[in-house]
């Protein structure tokens, strides 16, 4: 993401006085290290949480065993445990945002779930948004293509709020009309 775009997107953050933490599989801490180059980022990101071995996500943020035996790590079920995860460690997160997935090869790829394939969560307000997303190229190639896409949605969610809270305001407005 372009540094103006970067700070766009915090300044969105601060605005609506929102706060972000993440858990990082695949992406090992590139998505916290992109996120801290825009202006402002330490009054916005809580933390965040690199969990790269099934070990870590089940320790650090409470991964079910089951849940790696049945699905793999490289799985929307994960990602969603991980944000989960997160959010009760650090529960004064606004948002938390969990991605994993396959850089390379020799995890759990196959034809449905070829290498380049990423899983994200964002939970927000109590609801989890999933994501499921295809990206092309090498390990660092994958990984900030990752990051992006998450950067971009982040932004989305942040219009979306802004939209649903100024509703919210119109129709405070007119009941108390």
């Amino acid at each position: 993401m372009k540094p103006s775009n970067l700070n766009a997107l915090l300044k969105k953050f601060l605005q609506y006085k929102l706060t972000v933490a993440f858990a990082e599989s695949c992406t090992a801490g590139l998505l916290a290290s992109e996120f801290v180059k825009g202006e402002a980022s330490s009054e916005v990101l809580l933390g965040s949480v690199v969990t790269y071995h099934p070990v870590a996500k089940q320790r650090l943020l409470g991964v079910k065993k089951e849940t790696l035996a049945m699905y793999t790590a490289e799985s929307q079920q994960v990602t969603n445990e991980m944000a989960m995860g997160l959010h009760k460690h650090l529960p004064t997160a606004d948002i938390c945002v969990a991605v994993t997935g396959l850089c390379g090869a020799g995890a759990s790829e196959s034809d449905e779930k070829p290498v380049g394939t990423m899983y994200f969560t964002i939970l927000h307000e109590n609801r989890a948004k999933e994501l499921r997303q295809e990206f092309e190229g090498n390990c660092d190639k994958v990984r900030q293509l990752a990051v992006d896409f998450i950067l971009e949605h982040l932004g989305e969610l942040l219009d979306h709020y802004a939209e649903q809270h100024a509703n919210d305001a119109i129709v405070t407005k007119i009941e108390q009309s």
